[in-house]
């Protein structure tokens, strides 16, 4: 919690992607850093009317952020650039202008309307601006003709050529698209994103696969899955909650299995996902030519797999499976990977990649990231007394989505 508290201009309310000297503002993060506003108000971290003026003053800033098609704008069509620079809020590096990041940043400020319910003058403009924020987004120009979301657009050089399509992290971008009052998308959409679901038998588990963890994580964070279900659910008698699970499973299996002999994998050591890493180098270690990678969506069990894990994606699987959980985070907390330093854990370590940067010897990552701190702060609270999940079965247009989704059962 203290990521969004520290690591944010305290003017605009804009979060740095990461504690790297000069990054730049994360609109992910800033959607995460918004729902977990509602944690630090029931936890006792900051009074109610405080936390209110911080919501207020984020949002009435990225209401002000110039939207057009101009190439140094926050956003166009209601989305935003997935990263803005931290004073102007204005594009930086020629990013694109991400569904999925805005989609998150969307969910955060639907979490704080449900949530400020009062009738004060800063609750209901938290009201108010979250319901322009979310409004304003154009979803079907995003679909660029076609039946699905695309990834985004860039100025330069319009719509990138990929979609959102089989299972992953898109699946909450789909239901706010659907659940929008004024450019909704139609139902077609969330059909034609699971006709390329993969339904497989992983390590005698039968699950919806997607290889990085925070894949069957992010959705989660606001959405409670336990025993509703859509069609594709419906038919193998599974919600998306019990996915999870399998999901959290398989990934403790792989690492149990090691199939490529990386140091430190086994029960207690698992937790495959995006993250940082050691770099794009190749070395040859104890005979075995190895090849490791930066940033990238690692997986489990099909890869990309270079010997990193990482902590966050672990905690953040506590609602799914907390009997494995619970154990290895007990593991990675005697390998002194800083559970109790200021932002918890380090992100991600890779005990293959030997360096002289440390004590431990081993690659560990040097930064904490924005987007790494709101799923382990949102699902510890889900686990323990299911706040966002509670909050967000008020949030209209997260149950019209839902049931535009063809969702029904459990509490819907």
């Amino acid at each position: 919690m203290l990521y969004y508290l520290q690591c944010t201009n305290p003017d605009n309310g804009l979060v740095r992607d990461k504690t790297q000297a000069g990054a730049p503002a994360s609109i992910a993060a800033i959607g995460m850093a918004l729902a977990t506003i509602p944690v630090i108000v029931e936890r006792g971290v900051v009074i109610r009317e405080f936390a209110a003026k911080i919501a207020r003053r984020r949002l009435e800033f990225l209401m002000s952020c110039h939207q057009g098609p101009e190439p140094d704008a926050s956003g166009y069509k209601g989305f935003f650039y997935h990263f803005l620079d931290i004073e102007t809020g204005r594009r930086v590096w020629q990013c694109e202008l991400s569904t999925i990041d805005s989609a998150f940043l969307f969910a955060g400020a639907l979490t704080v309307a449900a949530y400020f319910d009062a009738d004060t003058e800063d609750e209901a403009k938290v009201r108010a601006l979250a319901k322009s924020l979310y409004e304003r987004v154009d979803w079907n120009w995003a679909r660029d003709h076609g039946a699905t979301l695309t990834h985004g657009w860039r100025p330069e050089s319009g719509f990138i050529p990929y979609r959102w399509r089989g299972y992953d992290e898109g699946l909450l971008l789909y239901i706010l698209g659907l659940g929008s009052p004024s450019h909704p998308l139609p139902p077609e959409s969330f059909t034609a994103y699971t006709e390329s679901y993969e339904w497989r038998n992983i390590f005698g588990r039968e699950l919806l696969y997607s290889g990085p963890l925070f894949t069957h994580q992010l959705s989660h964070m606001w959405i409670d899955f336990r025993e509703i279900r859509d069609k594709f659910m419906r038919g193998h008698d599974s919600d998306y909650f019990q996915n999870s699970r399998h999901a959290t499973f398989v990934q403790q299996g792989y690492a149990i299995r090691n199939p490529l002999n990386f140091k430190g994998y086994g029960e207690h050591c698992w937790g495959f996902t995006a993250s940082d890493g050691p770099g794009w180098i190749k070395r040859n270690i104890d005979g075995v030519d190895r090849e490791f990678f930066d940033y990238v969506a690692r997986g489990a069990p099909y890869g990309p797999d270079d010997g990193t894990v990482s902590p966050w994606v672990v905690v953040a699987s506590l609602p799914f499976a907390p009997e494995i959980v619970i154990p290895t985070v007990r593991n990675f907390a005697r390998m002194k990977l800083g559970m109790t330093r200021l932002y918890g854990f380090r992100p991600s370590f890779n005990q293959t990649y030997t360096t002289g940067d440390n004590n431990d010897g081993w690659w560990v990552s040097p930064y904490h990231f924005g987007i790494d701190q709101g799923p382990v702060v949102l699902m510890i609270e889900n686990y323990r007394t299911g706040l966002l999940w509670n909050i967000m079965r008020r949030c209209e247009p997260v149950v019209v989505g839902l049931r535009r989704a063809g969702f029904s059962g459990g509490w819907l």
